[in-house]
């Protein structure tokens, strides 16, 4: 399962979608939407995605796992939209029949999402500003170029 929804993640069938006989781990992540960014308080986040590209670049990063690590099945889910605090915004689910391949492959899937997928996120804040993402990593001297 790799997809981009607008609907609430539903964490649990995520994890059901990697469930496999052989598996004797199944490693999570989900990240998560908080109050504070930045020492600012935080209302909602927005995501928005290039949509056929950044479904591409998921199941490239996906198959690159698979090539990497003994997995069995992986699941990416990215919420777009509007996210309040508290919500999902993206679960990783990756099987395997040993833990250590789990752990690192659903490492490098959301380190590698958050590099090379285009999607991106515009934070609301309770003062009534909003910032992309993009922008705060430019000022931090964080680039993207020649990625992906």
């Amino acid at each position: 399962m790799i997809s981009l929804t607008n609907e609430p993640l539903e964490i649990q069938r995520v994890i059901a979608s990697v469930e496999a006989p052989g598996a004797g781990g199944i490693d999570v992540f989900v990240g998560t939407t908080r109050n504070v960014s930045r020492g600012r308080s935080v209302l909602w986040l927005e995501y928005e995605a290039y949509e056929p590209m950044a479904s591409t670049m998921m199941e490239r990063i996906a198959q690159v796992a698979h090539e990497r690590w003994s997995v069995l099945n992986i699941s990416i889910v990215h919420r777009l939209g509007r996210v309040h605090v508290g919500e999902a915004s993206v679960v990783i689910a990756v099987s395997s029949a040993h833990r250590g391949e789990a752990f690192a492959a659903c490492r490098f899937l959301i380190d590698e999402l958050k590099k090379v997928v285009p999607i991106w996120k515009r934070e609301f804040f309770a003062d009534g500003t909003m910032e992309w993402s993009r922008q705060v990593h430019e000022q931090q001297g964080i680039t993207t170029e020649g990625v992906g």
